[in-house]
């Protein structure tokens, strides 16, 4: 009966949903604007958490309504207004505005592909643990309120949590044990997150509303940490992994990515990358300076305060570089950029650490990079280089990589094009800003930091042939980690991590070295285009200038050349 009434529910949101999308027929490029404009509030409202992380912070104190209603309601809302812009008719509409189109389009396609194929909410468990802890840590990162209008904010999160938990246990009815498995590593790591980081919002609570957040606190642990205990009894009866499939995998590619590749050619660009880079390792005079060893640094740190400086300590170094080669322009209003240590919750899928840009919505143009608990003797691949060089994964992250291109990003004007967020540049633009830096000079030729960039390249393009052949179905889990460490050059912690993200984020793994590839035939054509006029330094600057776009627009941007968009949808 409940079920039942569930559904009538939805089927009433749904209808609602549906006429108020229908209501207007949009047909001009000012419609679109007003549409896409329409959604983005919509979107902002209905996925809180996704708010607070961006840096629009009017629903804190809420979490994702994950109910069956609420949910299939957020879905026919997306599929009809995807089905109003795909019928507005655009062949005569200017280049701009097409663009602005096709970028929108590939928006609403990128929601209700993974709606339709991958179903997260109900075969990945990560999703309900992710919403805890990143409804925590996304109040937590920046300081853009006092500590006790954000403590109150968490304690009104975490009394939602346990409720968030009990609707992933009634939604997920076909969960995936590799998934499973990731989240119950999360679930089991989160408590530092909450009862050390957390507690730091708290010294101006009252001692009332301070057990107020403890005991809410707490029940949102032991719901948590029940969570984990019933996943995991459960672990034996779930599928192992389930593959999308090649044509879905093609969808995507074309679809939302706009990229002019399919899973074959995509496959065999990673091969031959693999190879480049594995043949340029061993033209090393010393193969082995590609592998990073601390025991080569002439300053170990001895402890976490001490790696943290020694990253932030070359940052400086790095611009003073990018100025006096004139590579690229950074802007006034550019933010600081942080080195933090890694919630220990994020380690599963983050072996490496990640960065944490400004947020589209951030008024702090401030970013951070999240890197691992530092430990001298670990034998983790991104702890050995960070003490041997951080440099390299430094520029990537920073300055000129990502802190620097998404900072550019938030600051567009149109709408549609700072909303849009394609990892292939994002990633690509970072990957090519490594190996640009050391061909121009940054590191001594044959050091171990030019060592380090060349392992970095040949583990990214490994990530290719991991990620299509484990979401196309054609490898197993222990097969793309044992591939991390034969043609990737990882340790197994790292390639173990690797894999778990390539398979908790379908198409994510190759964005690095697509992006690269795909930035490298841009510049080539760019250059025979801009013939003696051609400066690097103006390249990097017009290519980052149009935001996070996909690479076959910003071609057809760039050069007036729409081939690549045509052949990607074609």
């Amino acid at each position: 009966m409940r079920l039942i009434t569930l559904f009538i529910v939805a089927l009433f949101i749904m209808l609602i949903s549906s006429n108020l999308v229908l209501a207007q027929d949009p047909k001009t490029p000012a419609d679109l604007q007003r549409l896409a404009q329409d959604y983005y509030n919509w979107r902002n409202q209905n996925y809180p958490v996704f708010s607070s992380d961006a840096g629009l912070h009017t629903w804190d104190n809420k979490l994702t309504d994950y109910s069956l209603a609420s949910l299939l309601g957020r879905r026919l809302h997306v599929k009809e207004v995807l089905g109003k812009v795909r019928g507005m008719q655009t062949e005569k509409w200017s280049k701009d505005d097409r663009i602005d189109w096709l970028l929108f389009r590939s928006q609403l396609e990128n929601v209700t592909f993974f709606d339709r194929v991958i179903d997260f909410e109900e075969t990945d468990p990560q999703v309900y643990v992710n919403e805890c802890s990143n409804g925590v840590f996304s109040l937590l990162k920046k300081e853009y309120d006092t500590p006790r209008n954000r403590a109150l904010s968490a304690t009104a999160r975490l009394k939602q949590m346990p409720f968030v938990i009990e609707l992933g246990k009634h939604n997920l009815n076909k969960p995936v044990r590799l998934y499973a498995q990731l989240a119950i590593d999360s679930a089991r790591s989160i408590d530092t997150l909450f009862t050390d980081s957390l507690m730091t919002l708290t010294k101006d609570l009252t001692p009332a509303e301070k057990n107020e957040l403890v005991k809410a606190r707490d029940e949102a642990l032991v719901s948590i940490h029940g969570y984990a205990d019933w996943l995991e009894r459960r672990l034996p009866g779930m599928v192992p992994f389930k593959p999308m499939g090649e044509e879905n995998y093609n969808y995507l590619l074309k679809n939302v990515y706009l990229l002019p590749l399919d899973a074959k050619q995509l496959e065999m660009l990673g091969q031959a990358e693999l190879g480049r880079y594995r043949g340029l390792e061993s033209m090393l005079p010393d193969p082995s300076l590609a592998d990073p060893n601390p025991a080569r640094s002439a300053n170990v740190p001895k402890d976490q305060e001490a790696f943290l400086k020694a990253y932030e300590s070359r940052a400086a170094e790095m611009i003073n570089f990018l100025k006096e080669k004139n590579l690229v322009t950074l802007p006034s209003y550019l933010g600081r950029f942080e080195i933090r240590q890694l919630p220990e919750a994020f380690k599963p899928t983050s072996p490496g650490g990640f960065m944490n840009a400004p947020g589209v919505y951030d008024k702090d143009a401030s970013g951070f990079y999240f890197i691992p608990t530092y430990n001298p003797a670990s034998k983790n691949f991104y702890i050995r280089a960070a003490i041997e060089d951080p440099r390299p994964i430094l520029g990537h992250e920073g300055i000129p990589g990502h802190f620097l291109q998404l900072s550019i990003a938030n600051h567009l004007t149109n709408e549609i094009r700072r909303q849009h967020s394609d990892n292939i540049l994002i990633e690509g633009w970072a990957l090519y800003g490594e190996e640009m830096l050391s061909r121009l000079g940054l590191y001594p030729v044959n050091s171990a930091s030019q060592g380090q960039v060349l392992r970095l390249s040949r583990y990214r393009a490994a990530r290719i042939g991991v990620d299509v052949n484990l979401h196309t179905g054609k490898w197993t889990f222990e097969q793309a980690v044992k591939y991390f460490m034969e043609a990737g050059g990882l340790d197994r912690e790292a390639a173990e991590g690797e894999a778990a993200g390539a398979a908790a984020n379908p198409t994510q793994k190759i964005t690095y070295m697509t992006g690269k590839w795909q930035i490298m035939r841009l510049l080539g054509k760019y250059r025979d285009q801009q013939g003696t006029n051609f400066r690097l330094g103006r390249f990097h600057d017009d290519l980052i200038k149009n935001g996070s776009l996909p690479l076959s627009i910003i071609e057809w941007i760039l050069l007036d050349d729409s081939s690549s968009v045509d052949q990607a949808l074609r």
